[in-house]
């Protein structure tokens, strides 16, 4: 919660993609984290594991620079889940949404399954 807020994911595979229309504002050097902002205006970090900066990006293939425009659904990086794993690392990925604060409500989808195309986060002004 210091971040903002959000929802975490235990990704099945290691395919990382917008989850939303926006611009890549930071695709970390070592590929573990993209922060976007939303053409809407939401501040929002991906960041694939827990402690995975470590790493230095060995488990980590980039598909995008910061500054890149990109749309919902496409691929931003990949991520070696067994390799992190390998490394005793926790794979759960938070999606935090930073400047939750600007927003009167966040609704978000727990406990389930989820697909690229599901929504899980509905942000309302």
């Amino acid at each position: 919660g210091m971040l903002g807020d959000g929802v975490a994911i235990i990704p099945s595979c290691g395919k990382i993609y917008a989850p939303c229309d926006g611009k890549v504002d930071t695709m970390f050097e070592t590929g573990h984290a993209v922060s976007l902002v939303s053409d809407s205006g939401a501040e929002v970090l991906i960041h694939v594991g827990l402690e995975t900066v470590s790493l230095n990006g060995g488990p980590f293939k980039v598909h995008c620079s910061s500054g890149d425009k990109v749309k919902k659904g496409k691929l931003l990086m990949e991520a070696d889940l067994d390799a992190i794993r390998a490394a005793g690392l926790e794979i759960i990925t938070p999606v935090v949404v930073c400047n939750a604060d600007a927003y009167s409500s966040i609704q978000k989808t727990t406990d389930t399954d989820v697909t690229n195309e599901d929504v899980v986060i509905t942000l309302d002004k």
